[in-house]
């Protein structure tokens, strides 16, 4: 039986190599034993709050606006490892450098930063699924526990960090390849295709995008040939249950974002763009974009409420 399968799987791998097939194109992540692949992952946001204060006695209602900004800046190496069993291939993956950036008052040193020189593995299949990230979810649980600290009554508090952009670049890197419906058929220009994509965002929050994504065209280089991958977002009403949970337990955050309670998601809309080399199996790069709005309220019976616009950029290039 166990032959009959790897013979299968063989004529199967035989097939996927980006070739057409009645004018669709087979869309296949590939790994060349030996080769490291060194990707530029960059994750920035800029955040506006706009508070409201109404207005009391003879005073006015207030308005005043805060503008925040965030950003990680990431370079991870991935190198296949062992022999491939059955069509999925182990792959190591490296943090070599971590940085982040925030402007905000009493700020500490982020967690994701202590991310340099740890690895994980995961074994991805043909069709850019991941068929095992127990060790990827292990790293975000650790991670995830290093981001609190002992408040004063014995309580834990929680710092900010970017622990959910750090999922969002690993966890869905092949998602657009892996998302198609079908794999084996291929897929034509004009060609659409639905998928869930994770929302980082500077509050807790468990938060999913709606993709639709589009082959718009394929494009001749000398790299080989690409897959044009257009993107479209929007707010998702529900999330996964399979996705990583970040954190656990009972805590309170601590910054303007762990003050403001009663957040509600009003809408997100973006799009974005990936270049996927055929010939090659990878992705070459992408980028994202899209508008978060959300309003929260202020705690202590206070009658002021604040606007919040979260504008987030999701970009990766594949380092030569």
């Amino acid at each position: 039986m166990r032959a009959a399968l790897t013979i299968l799987t063989a004529i199967l791998l035989s097939i996927l190599t980006g070739c057409e097939a009645g004018g669709r194109k087979l869309l296949t992540v590939d790994f060349q034993p030996g080769q490291t692949l060194r990707y530029k992952f960059v994750s920035s946001r800029d955040i506006e709050i706009n508070w409201s204060f109404p207005a009391g006695g003879t005073k006015k209602p207030e308005n005043k606006v805060d503008k925040l900004h965030e950003s990680m800046e990431m370079i991870v190496a991935y190198i296949p490892v062992g022999p491939e069993c059955d069509g999925l291939t182990t792959v190591k993956a490296t943090c070599e450098s971590v940085k982040v950036e925030r402007k905000q008052r009493g700020g500490t040193a982020d967690v994701v930063e202590s991310l340099p020189g740890k690895s994980f593995t995961i074994t991805v299949s043909p069709t850019g699924k991941m068929e095992d990230s127990s060790q990827l979810n292990e790293l975000i649980r650790e991670i995830g526990e290093k981001t609190f600290r002992q408040g004063g009554s014995g309580g834990r508090i929680k710092n900010p960090d970017m622990i959910g952009d750090f999922v969002t670049t690993q966890w869905f890197l092949w998602d657009a390849v892996a998302s198609i419906k079908k794999p084996l058929e291929g897929v034509s220009v004009g060609r659409h295709w639905m998928s869930k994509l994770s929302v980082p965002t500077p509050m807790v929050s468990r938060l999913a995008r709606d993709v639709t994504y589009t082959l718009k065209e394929i494009r001749q280089t000398e790299k080989g040939e690409l897959a044009v991958i257009k993107s479209s977002y929007s707010l998702a009403e529900s999330v996964p249950s399979s996705w990583p949970i970040l954190y656990t337990g009972s805590f309170q955050m601590s910054g303007t974002f762990g003050f403001l309670t009663r957040y509600k998601f009003l809408d997100l809309q973006g799009e974005g763009q990936e270049l996927f080399n055929i010939d090659a199996g990878r992705t070459e790069q992408y980028n994202q974009q899209y508008q978060l709005n959300a309003e929260a309220s202020v705690p202590f019976g206070i009658e002021a409420g604040a606007g919040i616009k979260i504008k987030q950029n999701l970009t990766m290039q594949l380092l030569e």
